[in-house]
């Protein structure tokens, strides 16, 4: 029996960091469903957001709900800058210049704040209880519990906007098709930013969650490649399949670190990822929710 209750647990513990990832991915998925860029600074960009609003609290002391709001305004103007004066020259060139550029730019953001921050582990201020509770036998701490919480909220919400907001429909208008969303007197230049905004504001929530848990340092860019299999499995351009997705890949991440890690000697739940990225393209290189490109030749 307490081997159920174990399992149980690295399930709830895997349902929140799940809900962290699809998150993250969804501002990927934004990103790609809108200009087909796929943003490898993503990551980066969660990790700016954790340390923006990390400096903000202890330094300046800003009280939780000020710093997080200044933390979205400054992620959504260096998000603007990115795609006004990095990526917005780049239309029109070839797909591997752009996807090297935000290479390029995952690089210098994390130069950049190892520079001002350093690279040791701070600690958030906290923000949920790390009291545990229990739910049956599962001993639980509560950060999970509201981490998970704020995650479906948010969802809830972006999903809410994206179905009935004015910019919401005109999103998924440029999704669809930007020349079809230009002959309806949509700026698709527009949408693009907006749409780096949207997705550097999740990410640095996604940061400020994920760093309440694990403390902040330059490692948490590497959610952004956690989140690439997430986003494989759910499909690039889908936006339900981030949410199961990262659902999905928490939880075999967690259970492979709780049931594996002892005959390994650790390190499987930082590969479990890559190795389901592997297995999907082998099965379903579209994913679960992904669109199919036929090519007629």
């Amino acid at each position: 029996m307490q081997e159920v209750w174990f399992f149980l647990q690295l399930i709830v513990q895997g349902l929140a960091i799940g809900s962290v990832y699809g998150l993250v991915a969804l501002g990927f998925v934004l990103i790609y469903k809108a200009s087909s860029v796929i943003n490898f600074a993503q990551g980066e960009l969660l990790m700016v957001g954790a340390y923006v609003s990390l400096a903000l609290m202890t330094k300046l002391q800003f009280p939780f709900w000020a710093g997080f709001l200044v933390t979205m305004v400054i992620s959504a103007l260096l998000a603007l800058s990115i795609e006004r004066f990095i990526l917005r020259p780049m239309i029109g060139e070839p797909v591997i210049s752009i996807i090297m550029v935000t290479i390029g730019l995952a690089l210098v953001l994390k130069a950049v704040v190892a520079v001002f921050f350093g690279t040791q582990i701070m600690v958030f201020p906290e923000i949920f209880p790390q009291t545990p509770v229990w739910i049956g036998e599962i001993v639980v701490s509560q950060v999970y519990i509201y981490t998970f919480i704020a995650s479906m909220a948010l969802f809830v919400i972006f999903a809410l906007f994206f179905k009935y907001s004015r910019l919401g429909v005109a999103m998924r208008a440029t999704a669809n098709s930007n020349q079809v969303a230009q002959s309806m007197g949509i700026s698709v230049k527009r949408i693009f930013a907006i749409s780096w905004c949207v997705a550097a504001i999740v990410s640095a929530i996604g940061g400020i969650l994920i760093g309440n848990i694990n403390g902040v340092n330059i490692t948490l860019a590497t959610v952004g490649l956690k989140v690439f299999p997430v986003v494989i499995l759910g499909g690039l351009d889908s936006i339900p399949g981030a949410v199961l997705g990262g659902l999905i890949i928490g939880v075999l991440e967690n259970l492979s670190g709780g049931y594996l890690d002892h005959f390994f000697g650790g390190g499987v739940k930082e590969v479990a990822p890559f190795v389901i990225l592997v297995i999907i393209l082998m099965i379903k290189p579209y994913g679960l929710f992904g669109t199919e490109e036929i090519e007629r030749v």
